[in-house]
């Protein structure tokens, strides 16, 4: 905005001084001076308009980016969720969260309630009494691929970084954390703005990494999950899709 009101009132100083030009200086100099100043003007311009276009093109191909990222980052959330749920942890690795995938099974269960003679308290009653329980039972198994992908294989590269620098791959990390004495399980994967953005404006990758807002991706980095406290969403604002 700074820019843009400097370079405004260049070029209205500018017009004057074509019309200050054609009033005073001599006719001989005045096609020279005037084509310059012209060229001044449309020069700053251009400048003018690409310091408006420049960040909305740079908008427009951020969110465009984020979104294809974003979807991958629920795509490993989903995975080790479901290796949670399996194994009681998170992985720590992309190899071992594959090589669950492909081999991990989902318990079906039905609970139902149910009730039994309570043999303590018919004893001390002498008459027959009941107490009401949940019975669990097993009904089957499915395989955790099927369930989260289907027929998709799109989870044995879900560590590669969809977009921006060429061969990027997620960070991701598994570990506990202790919560009132208890081992929490928790887990992040992350990428950095910088290699999602790598080919664009530098001084505005600069301000996005530095942006505090409800409607935009505080940080310097796309993530889901956390090492340090017990979370599993994303720290995108609900515009990119659910980040829980």
């Amino acid at each position: 905005m700074t820019f843009f009101l400097i370079a405004l009132a260049v070029i209205l100083g500018t017009i004057g001084l074509v019309k200050l030009i054609d009033k005073f200086i001599p006719s001989k100099l005045k096609p020279v001076l005037t084509i310059a100043l012209w060229l001044l003007i449309a020069f700053l311009g251009y400048q003018t308009y690409m310091s408006i276009y420049e960040p909305i093109k740079f908008n427009k191909e951020k969110n465009k980016r984020y979104a294809v990222v974003i979807e991958s980052l629920i795509d490993i959330r989903d995975a080790q969720l479901a290796h949670r749920q399996v194994t009681g942890k998170f992985a720590k690795t992309f190899d071992n969260l594959i090589k669950f995938i492909d081999t991990a099974e989902y318990t079906i269960t039905q609970r139902r309630d149910s009730s039994v003679i309570d043999k303590e308290l018919t004893r001390r009653y002498g008459v027959d009494t009941t107490k009401d329980i949940v019975i669990i039972d097993t009904l089957g198994t499915v395989s955790v691929k099927d369930s989260l992908f289907k027929s998709s294989n799109r989870y044995k590269t879900m560590m590669n970084v969809p977009v921006g620098q060429e061969g990027a791959k997620f960070k991701m990390d598994a570990g506990f954390v202790e919560q009132n004495k208890i081992n929490i399980p928790v887990f992040e994967a992350s990428v950095k703005k910088d290699v999602l953005l790598y080919d664009q404006n530098r001084d505005l990758v600069i301000q996005e990494n530095q942006i505090v807002s409800v409607d935009g991706v505080n940080g310097d980095a796309l993530k889901v999950g956390s090492m340090d406290e017990v979370k599993t969403g994303g720290n995108w604002p609900k515009t990119y899709g659910d980040s829980e």
